[in-house]
């Protein structure tokens, strides 16, 4: 049955209407969404603005392509944050078949450094494959894991496999809790930006192929470190992510996953205060600043 409605002195069908009336509606929802982006974009201003210290932001919604950023491309300490390269150092190391996932490496007490992680308690032998070294890098922020990768791949490689995967900011010159190398000057950095980049390409199943980037982010998905983009976030709530800390630093840099959306969120600071509280809670009260933004529209 054909329907004709009344509008002022003309007619439209109902298919019309309906049309008419679904694209009111998206029109009204895209204004929305909008404005609830520059309420975010002038919260984020407001709290850098608080913020004792300096910073690298970026915030994307990756189902909508609104992005913000803050001094995205300042070089800073990477701290643990360097594990994401190595990670994928590593991933594309075994595309090119220079190393097997499936291999085993010893631990040696010579290896072993204090700081984050599980793999320093075990005793001097144990033997643990290149893949689990890699999870428990991320997952635990396993320090003496990290060094044991870096030991297998050397700095020259890593260096070069960063640049090939896009990481054109990004260096690693000094293995994990070597102070010592740190005083000289030897620091490893990165940016926001490539932070930003590397997190995209495996969100996007750009990262070498489909089935490596959904790896990497199940395994970011297992971070044990809660403190801060999670933090203030509903529990249950899904985040890919990887923190970063030493003195005077403080990161968080990951994806947060919900039925609304998901959000890239990544955070570097540099701090003076004696503890890293502070830095802690801007970095979860922007993370909770972005979690708001899908929730309220």
């Amino acid at each position: 049955m054909f329907f004709l409605l009344v509008l002022g002195a003309g007619y439209l069908s109902f298919e019309s209407y309906q049309r008419a009336l679904k694209m009111h509606r998206e029109e009204r929802e895209l204004k929305d969404m909008q404005q609830a982006w520059r309420n975010l974009e002038q919260c984020v201003r407001g709290r850098i603005n608080n913020f004792k210290g300096s910073c690298g932001i970026a915030i994307k919604d990756l189902k909508k392509g609104y992005a913000l950023s803050y001094n995205q491309d300042t070089l800073l300490p990477s701290a643990s944050l360097v594990k994401i390269p190595i990670m994928a150092a590593c991933f594309y190391a075994a595309s090119q078949g220079k190393i097997s996932l499936k291999s085993y490496l010893v631990l040696r007490n010579k290896t072993k450094v204090t700081g984050s992680g599980i793999l320093k308690n075990y005793p001097a032998g144990t033997q643990v494959t290149v893949e689990k070294l890699i999870h428990i890098m991320i997952a635990e922020s396993d320090n003496t894991a990290s060094n044991m990768l870096i030991e297998l791949l050397g700095y020259d490689y890593l260096n070069d496999a960063f640049k090939k995967i896009g990481l054109n900011n990004t260096n690693i010159v000094r293995k994990m809790m070597d102070f010592k190398s740190r005083r000289r000057g030897k620091e490893n950095y990165t940016t926001t930006a490539d932070m930003a980049y590397i997190l995209e390409q495996m969100y996007e199943g750009k990262f070498l192929d489909k089935q490596t980037s959904l790896k990497c982010i199940e395994i970011l998905k297992d971070q044990k470190l809660r403190d801060r983009i999670p933090a203030r976030l509903p529990a249950g709530t899904s985040v890919a992510h990887k923190t970063g800390l030493e003195r005077g630093i403080c990161h968080d840099v990951g994806i947060i996953f919900t039925k609304r959306g998901d959000l890239l969120i990544c955070v570097l600071t540099r701090h003076k205060n004696k503890t890293s509280l502070s830095a802690k809670s801007f970095i979860s009260y922007l993370a909770q600043d972005a979690y708001n933004y899908l929730a309220g529209h």
